[in-house]
């Protein structure tokens, strides 16, 4: 039995999967900033000013609805390109700190809420022993590093 999805390395290569999509990829991942969405911002930004000035020159009146949504895209991008000032990496060491017991295993995710979609990191963390006694779901806000919630924790079933 295999964990996760394996597809052979000359299926991968002849179907050009990138190296950051490749689970056969060795090393740490980065996960992408939420930032980078200024830059589609700044692409509906420069569309949405070009549809402006067409409007103004005569171009068609449908192009002010045009530059209006466009603007609006811009907008929503530029409220929403939060910088994370936490990774992965210094969250997990922060969740670990917090969980009440010694953290063996754990996990990190990265989430959105609110209407601004501020990221917030989901950590799940398993206890050190083998198997697992104890799980602990922490949340952390990526741009600020504050805790969200309580500690939420659990104990485990074990098998008989």
């Amino acid at each position: 039995m295999t964990d996760g999805i394996r597809i052979p390395a000359d299926v991968a290569r002849e179907a050009g999967v990138p190296d950051d999509l490749d689970s056969g990829q060795l090393g740490p991942y980065r996960f992408p900033s939420p930032a980078r969405r200024r830059i589609g911002g700044r692409i509906y930004l420069t569309a949405g000013l070009l549809a402006v000035f067409g409007a103004l020159a005569n171009l068609g009146a449908g192009l002010w609805v045009v530059a209006l949504g466009l603007l609006a895209l811009a907008y929503v991008h530029y409220r929403t390109a939060w910088s994370l000032a936490i990774d992965q990496e210094r969250a997990l060491d922060m969740a670990a700190a917090l969980a009440p017991f010694p953290v063996g295993h754990a996990s990190a995710a990265l989430g959105f809420v609110g209407g601004r979609s501020r990221p917030v990191w989901n950590l799940i963390l398993y206890s050190a022993e083998d198997p697992p006694l104890m799980r602990a779901l922490v949340r952390i806000d990526a741009v600020s590093g504050h805790r969200i919630d309580e500690v939420y924790t659990e104990q485990l079933e074990q098998p008989d």
